[in-house]
């Protein structure tokens, strides 16, 4: 039998309608595989399309067998879809420098000014990570730095659930330190795409189990109190799918009795079996809070590779 989801196809379509589509979950769930799955999946759908990953690793490049490029630069991995990678620290020095206007990036980077704002404004990094994503999202900047014109879609593979509630609060933040000035204009500026409903949306992405559900959970509420925001669907990875009906089992049970190696299939076919049941409880907690579900199937195999990937992303196409 197939995995059983929820879910509304016509609030799932209109993720990929945003500017800005974040996805984030508890670490090692495969956000960044779904976070390329969508990225796949939009670009098909004709969507010029930039996956956007925070901090020292690219992903993505070498996913598509490409080498991993310079920080902070927009590489190309097919049609109408890109990535970069945003480098905290990196950005922070770019957003100093532009407010001291014309103080080098390296006097500015080996001052003391530079490093006690860095350790005396918490969130910083944050901040200036959201306001160059939100510079990314935004059509007048694109089109003066990219020949073929501006994106239509931003997904980013935020840093797992805790990082990310940090990373998409630190408008309201600072937002409540700075009132005047460029800082303040950016801050607003980031807050009302994360608060639009028109212009963001949020993805959480799991596994069937019960920490990785419990922390798409406080996912949500913690979207609700930061940014008034509910996530618009949980994506729950490798599903098992349920194998066996109860007769099918009770026949299985009867080789238990037989000789060593049906004894012994018999008891993988039930482990299999308990593992995806257990799967499917962890789902009923989700629908029980009437999130939007959508279950994407193990995939077999040593390796994740973009065919796999692909495979994933033709899977979300049947419901997104």
């Amino acid at each position: 039998m197939s995995p059983v989801f929820s879910h509304t196809a016509a609030a799932m379509q209109s993720v990929l309608d945003r500017k800005l589509l974040v996805v984030t979950g508890k670490g090692g769930v495969g956000k960044t595989t779904i976070a390329a799955a969508l990225g796949l999946l939009a670009a098909r759908g004709g969507r010029r399309t930039l996956v956007v990953e925070v901090g020292e690793e690219s992903r993505m490049p070498e996913l598509f067998g490409i080498a991993r490029p310079e920080g902070g630069v927009e590489t190309p991995l097919q049609e109408r879809l890109s990535s970069i990678t945003i480098d905290p620290d990196r950005a922070l020095l770019e957003w100093l420098q532009v407010l001291g206007g014309r103080v080098s990036g390296r006097v500015l980077a080996s001052s003391g000014t530079f490093q006690y704002f860095a350790a005396a404004a918490p969130g910083a990094k944050e901040l200036v990570t959201m306001v160059k994503i939100w510079q990314l999202t935004r059509d007048e900047d694109n089109r003066r730095r990219t020949r073929s014109g501006s994106y239509d879609l931003v997904i980013l593979d935020a840093p797992a659930t805790g990082h990310a509630l940090g990373l998409l609060g630190s408008p309201r933040t600072f937002g409540a330190i700075a009132r005047v000035g460029p800082i303040a204009g950016h801050t607003r500026q980031v807050q009302e795409l994360l608060e639009s409903p028109s212009r963001s949306a949020y993805l959480a992405v799991a596994l069937a189990t019960e920490m990785a559900v419990t922390e798409a959970l406080e996912l949500q509420d913690g979207l609700r109190d930061r940014l008034g925001r509910d996530l618009s669907a949980v994506v729950v990875n490798s599903l098992l799918p349920r194998r066996f009906t109860g007769e099918e089992l009770d026949r299985i049970a009867t080789l238990q009795a037989g000789d060593p190696v049906s004894v012994s299939a018999a008891r993988a076919a039930r482990a299999v079996h308990e593992r995806a049941r257990f799967q499917h409880n962890q789902l009923a907690r989700l629908r029980r809070r009437s999130f939007d579900v959508v279950g994407v199937p193990f995939v077999w195999g040593a390796q994740l590779d973009l065919e796999a990937v692909s495979a994933i992303a033709t899977r979300l196409a049947r419901d997104l």
